[in-house]
């Protein structure tokens, strides 16, 4: 507010008179100053204007007088000078001190030869040091080469002017690196003089070496003892001059053997004890802030056991002029006020006082019949506007002087109050209480103080009034307390402000900490209970021996309280508790003690029950509960657990209500309204449990309006025009009172709040609702003392009905002959009359493309959330299909779309049926077969590949076929005989080519003589293919196990079994349902009868399409005794029987590994021996090696899926490995190249190595007849 009323300028900020600058940085020379309206700045250097604008070194900062002279472009020398800055406005000028500007200094010793310096042991010795004068004087220290301070003492110290003094020297005085440093402040550098040796000489050393020129040994004695005599002063007497307020330094250095000890006394008078101190080992006395009372005559004297010596000094103190009573200050006056600018100052010798306005000196200054000069003095009378203006006192006498700047500002303004409205005050109470009431105004306001009710001034007893308008109550008490009115008076207005006063009770320990003695390894409590003023928050601290509390765990400091668990020795020590607040504090301490254990025998027993439960600190729903522990039976008490019992509603019945660690033994508990509380205290430690404590007296909480509302609020419909709004209840403690009951209120969105009241229920339903509406709800919870708090409100929708209303724009895009993609738009909201939970596509295949035989197995795929299309998957290719598209919500299905179709196009082809071989002889094979039974399109041809095996399995060039689609046999010439071929068939659609079926057979020696070999390749060609495979059992404890692998589309899988030999119909074979796994345990099968085990693959309409093999499984009988079974005739038939066999067996393999065919493969047979015949097997029709395992392996060089791998649906045989790889490949005329070790063999190189190499069948089969 000031600021804005004009105001002459005032100097706030000033560098001082003596500005010593750093030479490497810019010279900022400081000159700050407020007014208003705001100052200009002004300069002069050395007495003469100083024009800024044409030095391009010198800039001005903005709104501010400072100075900055960059020196990167000039030298600092250039611009040491007087300088003084002035600030002005309309309303007058302020000028500053003269600033004198000098660069610090810091020159380098002059070179010099320093001679080592040789002194007899015993004697004094001085060594110079003499720094170069630098700006400010350097400070002075002697170190050595390490830069290690030398050692100082009563015999060797430093002196003022940094000289190094011995009083007399020692032998181990001998060194060479005396060095003495200079620290110049300003630049931060040292300098350092060239080293000084000293070496000492004793006095056996001189005699020793002068013995061999004098035969006098006793030429040089050693130093004699002498009585001191001062090095520093000289003479009896000297004097000094030091300036008040600066620090006066006086030393008195002394040689002497043995080293002299200095002492002082003032001759007349005391030395100032406070302001005293003696340094350089009482060779200097300080006195700081030195007064006149300082003047006078000091002596030092210098003593040792053979005498003494004096030396006085006279002290003369001067003063440089200095206020008295402070610099003048600033006069506000209203026009016709009167006013005295005082400039009172004192100096030795006593300055002089000069007066100057607006910086031009007074004498030379406009006249003003209102202003009177008088020495130190300028009298105002009946000033008039317009006499505004700064004046400047100057006092000064040799030592320096003291200007300073007073403004006199005429104004008129009515007054105005500065301390903020309605400030609050807080005091604690018998506390001093202070009030301001800062203000303005011209004339100077008159305060005055009103409390409440105004009804008289606070002018008297107990309340003080100070001239700046302060208001004092002396010793506040409670009743002070309340609003307080400061009023501004003058003759221009008024102006009131009011204050608030709180009068808060102090902050008390109401119990101590108390003096412990605690065994080691034990727990200590050390409590510290408070009572402050509620209305302040306090904070606990802790210290320990006056510092603070140890960082450790073990020390766990609480709201009322300081454990400490087990204690060692070092806990020992003062504890002390201080409780703060933002107005008080009060603390206490305790001494802790801590003793060895006392060693007792270990009883593990549970804890006596704790006594004395007192109710503290009632509230209206708060206690304070506190216990005696019980004894502990030296297992420490863990914690206690609080139960609580409520004698008015749940008699008999106690509750767990808190638990607190076993180091407290008092628990702030938090209660419930309408509650007639009993408490009670259980010990836990180590072992149990202690028995409860005897209940603490009845404690009842008054009843309350409840405190919450029920939670679970929502609200939905059981019908399509009703909403049932439920929550979960209040319980008894939530009630806080008697009469429970609900306010239940709830309106359409937007519209009137409906209110019912239900009691004893947490249900309430409304009927009549328009259907699926959404609601505002909210439930109040109340009782006989009023209603909760107000309630949250929830959001719930009366019933739901069924959509009544279908998508439209329904659309159906195919994207593959197994995958189409159903399009929609959504139904408008209103339509579906419920909450939206998705859509359903129902869809149903009308029939193939191929054949119209009727399907109608619908489907329906559901579509969760709010979509708008979704994807068809699993079609059959090639076929017709419907769909409708429908929405639901929480009550059913709305309608469906119209009915729309589509089609799927072609896709490959399933394999064929079957594939059977007819008609073998030497040279030729008759292929039969039957169409797909799944087409997935038009049937536009097929597809034939065969090629020979050989008795190693070693696989020959595969020949191709292509045959049309109205075709089902084929008769393939020219074959080799006694070969085993395989032979792939797969169908063909415009889509390509589907999976192949496998065969294989053999072509015959001649018609009249087929071996064993052919009837048993031909019996197995014409088993049809089976998607089973590995079919095992094994008979176990529990039942048996039968294990399978299973490639086949087909979901319907059974395992059947019958008893072998049996004469039941094939229809009553037992039958369990195994979809989705690959073994099964039969159980409940008679020990001591034999099984036939199979596996079927069915249908839709129940037909057989596939079975496995049929295993045989002998469950063994529980003997009742036991006969030896190699002693039975049969037993001895059968193992001649099967030794025959075997040995029949063996020669087989024998010839056909010497004499059978090979195809020719060079590599092969250079890298790998022949591979073992392995016999027949009786159960498959196939051969060990030749397994059926191989027959479901890629065929060589044929063309694998994208991905590496070979489906079994896709393809049930292949050739890959009965090769070294997969690496053959078609001709581009779609001829098969075979693979073999890296090397292509064609067929007709196959059949001439053949026909050069391979021993004739004919003759190992005519081996094999003269055998049988």
């Amino acid at each position: 507010f000031k600021m804005l009323m004009p105001q002459p300028p005032t100097i706030t900020h000033q560098s001082p008179k003596d500005y010593i600058i750093d030479p490497r940085e810019n010279i900022i020379i400081h000159c700050e100053a407020k007014g208003k309206p705001h100052p200009s700045f002004s300069w002069t250097r050395n007495g003469t204007h100083f024009d800024i604008d044409q030095d391009p070194n010198v800039t001005m900062k903005p709104h501010s007088g400072t100075l900055v002279v960059d020196i990167s472009r000039a030298k600092a020398e250039h611009y040491e000078s007087v300088y003084q800055c002035t600030a002005r406005n309309k309303h007058g000028t302020a000028v500053s001190n003269n600033i004198v500007v000098q660069q610090s200094r810091s020159p380098l010793w002059s070179k010099e030869k320093i001679k080592p310096i040789v002194v007899q042991e015993g004697v004094s010795l001085v060594l110079p040091c003499r720094p170069p004068a630098g700006l400010p004087p350097p400070i002075i220290f002697w170190m050595d080469n390490y830069f290690q301070r030398l050692p100082q003492s009563s015999r060797v110290s430093q002196s003022l002017n940094g000289d190094l003094y011995f009083s007399n020297v020692l032998k181990e005085d001998s060194r060479n690196d005396y060095i003495c440093y200079a620290r110049f402040p300003y630049t931060q550098t040292i300098q350092q003089k060239q080293p000084i040796t000293v070496k000492v000489l004793s006095m056996d050393a001189i005699n020793d070496t002068m013995a061999a020129f004098y035969n006098d040994t006793d030429l040089f004695k050693p130093a004699d003892e002498r009585k001191p005599i001062f090095l520093i002063p000289s003479g009896p007497s000297s004097s000094k001059t030091v300036l008040r307020g600066q620090v006066l330094e006086m030393e008195c250095i002394a040689e002497g053997l043995p080293t002299p000890e200095i002492s002082w006394t003032k001759v007349s008078g005391d030395l100032p004890a406070k302001r005293t101190s003696f340094l350089h080992y009482q060779r200097t006395l300080r006195i700081v802030n030195v007064s006149e009372s300082d003047a006078g005559d000091y002596r030092c004297t210098g003593r040792n056991r053979l005498g003494s010596v004096h030396h006085t000094i006279h002290i003369v103190v001067n003063a440089a002029p200095y206020w008295i009573s402070g610099a003048p200050r600033n006069l506000v006056l209203a026009p016709g006020e009167n006013g005295v600018l005082t400039c009172r100052a004192s100096g030795t010798p006593k300055p002089s006082v000069t007066w100057a306005m607006n910086g031009i000196p007074i004498e030379n200054s406009p006249k003003d019949l209102s202003r009177t000069v008088d020495k130190d003095t300028i009298i105002f009378t009946v000033v008039q506007t317009g006499s505004s203006a700064v004046y400047q006192c100057n006092v000064s006498n040799d030592y320096g002087y003291l200007l300073s700047n007073a403004f006199v500002n005429v104004l008129s303004e009515p007054p105005r109050v500065l301390t903020p409205a309605n400030k609050v005050y807080q005091v604690i109470k018998n506390h001093r209480a202070l009030m301001d009431c800062a203000s303005f105004g011209s004339p100077i306001p008159n305060i005055t103080w009103f409390k409440d009710s105004r009804s008289s001034t606070l002018d008297g007893d107990p309340y003080i009034l100070h001239d700046n308008g302060t208001l004092e109550i002396h010793v506040a008490q409670a009743h002070n307390s309340g609003k307080y009115t400061c009023v501004a008076r003058n003759s221009l207005g008024i102006y009131e402000n009011h204050i608030y006063l709180e009068v808060k009770e102090p902050t008390r320990i109401l119990k101590q900490p108390e003096y412990k003695v605690v065994q080691r390894g034990r727990s200590v409590v050390f409590e510290c209970k408070v009572k402050h003023d509620p209305s302040l928050i306090p904070t606990m601290t802790w210290l320990k021996d006056d510092g603070e509390l140890p960082d450790d765990e073990r020390l766990i400091v609480d709201a009322d309280s300081l454990t400490i668990s087990s204690v060692t020795e070092n806990d020992s020590g003062e504890y002390t508790c201080i409780m703060n607040t933002t107005l008080d504090h009060d603390s206490a301490s305790a001494q802790l003690t801590v003793v060895e254990a006392t060693p007792t025998p270990a009883v593990d027993e549970r804890p006596d029950p704790p006594t004395d439960l007192e109710l503290t600190d009632q509230k209206k729903r708060s206690v304070q509960l506190t216990w005696t522990p019980g004894d502990e039976h030296n297992s420490p008490i863990q914690k206690f657990l609080i139960q609580y019992e409520d004698i008015m509603h749940h008699r008999g019945h106690w509750h767990n209500l808190t638990e607190v660690p076993g180091t407290k033994t008092t628990a702030h508990l938090k209660l419930s309204p309408y509650v007639h509380y009993t408490f009670r205290v259980l010990a836990h430690n180590g072992v149990d449990f202690s028995r409860p404590s005897v209940p603490s007296r009845v404690f009842k909480t008054d009843a309350a309006a409840p405190d919450e509302n029920p939670t679970g609020v929502q609200g939905f419909g059981t019908e399509h025009d009703n909403l049932v709004i439920s929550w979960k209840p209040l319980s008894g403690f939530q009630s806080n009172g008697p009469g429970l009951h609900y306010k239940v209120s709830w309106r359409p969105v937007g519209g009137e709040w409906t209110t019912v009241t239900v009691a004893n229920n947490s249900k309430f339903t409304v009927s009549g609702t328009p259907t699926f509406v959404p609601y505002e709800i909210k439930v109040l919870a109340a009782n006989d003392l009023g209603d909760g708090p107000e309630p949250a409100i929830a959001h719930g929708y009366s019933g739901e009905d069924l959509p009544i209303a279908a998508p439209e724009n329904v659309q159906v895009m195919v994207m593959n002959s197994t995958l189409a993609e159903v399009h929609w738009d959504p139904v408008p909201s209103k339509l579906i009359r419920g909450h939206l939970k998705g859509f359903k596509v129902h869809y149903w295949r009308e029939h193939s493309l191929h054949k119209h035989n009727s399907h109608h197995m619908e489907q329906i795929l559901v579509f969760s959330g709010n979509h708008s299309h979704g994807m068809l998957p699993g079609l059959h290719p090639f076929s017709l299909y419907s769909f409708n598209v429908r929405v639901y919500n929480g009550k059913g299905d709305g309608p469906p779309s119209h009915t729309q179709q589509f089609e799927t196009p072609e896709g490959v082809p399933g394999p064929p049926t079957s594939l059977t071989v007819t008609n073998p002889s030497p040279d030729s094979l008759t292929l039969e077969w039957s169409p797909p039974h799944v087409r997935n399109g038009r049937i536009t041809g097929y597809s034939l590949k065969y090629q020979p095996v050989n008795n190693s399995n070693e696989l020959g060039p595969v020949e191709e076929l292509a045959l049309p689609a109205n075709e089902t046999s084929v008769t393939l010439s020219n074959l080799k005989y006694n070969t085993r071929y395989k032979f792939y068939l797969n169908a063909k659609t415009v889509r390509g080519a589907g999976p192949t079926i496998p065969q294989e057979a053999h072509t015959i020696i001649d018609e009249g003589k087929p071996i064993l070999m052919v009837v048993f390749s031909l019996v197995c060609s014409a088993l049809p293919v089976s998607p089973f495979g590995n079919v095992t059992s094994s008979v176990q404890e529990g039942g048996a196990l039968i294990s399978w692998e299973y490639w086949g589309p087909e979901k319907n899988v059974y395992v059947e079994y019958i008893v072998e030999n049996s004469k039941q119909n094939e229809e009553e074979w037992q039958k369990e349902l195994v979809n989705g796994s690959q073994n099964i345990m039969l159980k409940g099968l008679k020990g001591g009868l034999a099984y036939r085990v199979r596996l079927v693959a069915k249908g839709h309409h129940d037909q057989s399409l596939h079975q496995s093999k049929e295993l045989l499984v002998t469950v063994p009988a529980v003997a009742s005794r036991q006969v030896d079974i190699a002693t039975q005739g049969w037993f001895i038939g059968l193992m001649c029987a099967i030794a025959l066999l075997i040995l029949i067996l063996l020669i087989i393999c024998f010839i056909q590994r010497n004499k059978g065919g090979k195809y020719p493969v060079k590599e092969k047979e250079d890298a790998h021996t022949d591979p073992e015949f392995q016999p027949m097997k009786d159960d498959d029709c196939t051969f060990g090696e030749y397994s059926d395992n191989e027959d479901h392996k890629p065929l060589k060089g044929s063309r694998t899926p994208s991905n590496g791998t070979v489906k079994r649906d896709d393809s049930d045989d292949s050739l890959v490995d009965y090769g070294e790889g997969g690496d053959g490949q078609f001709n581009e005329d779609g001829s098969f190249i075979g693979q073999y070790s890296g090397k292509s063999v064609s067929r007709d190189t196959a059949e001439g190595h053949e026909s050069s190499e391979a021993p004739s069948p004919i003759n190992a089969m005519n081996s094999l007849n003269s055998f049988v």
